[in-house]
């Protein structure tokens, strides 16, 4: 999801998106546990993408 495509959501909508993706991490990390998954670096990205959703989601409680 692209920087312009996060600012376009709300804050509840981000909020959403980011309870998903640290659903998402949690499993990959699981699955990374049990055996090494195929591309490790999907963990950080998934992470990054957090923190960007995170990010947007503190301008937009600010903006208020």
């Amino acid at each position: 999801m692209k920087k312009q495509e996060i600012k376009g959501l709300s804050l509840e909508e981000i909020q959403a998106q980011v309870a998903e993706e640290r659903t998402r991490l949690l499993k990959l990390k699981f699955a990374n546990a049990v055996s090494p998954i195929e591309n490790p670096l999907r963990i950080k990205a998934s992470r990054k993408h957090i923190a960007r959703l995170m990010t947007e989601a503190t301008i937009k409680k600010n903006a208020k």
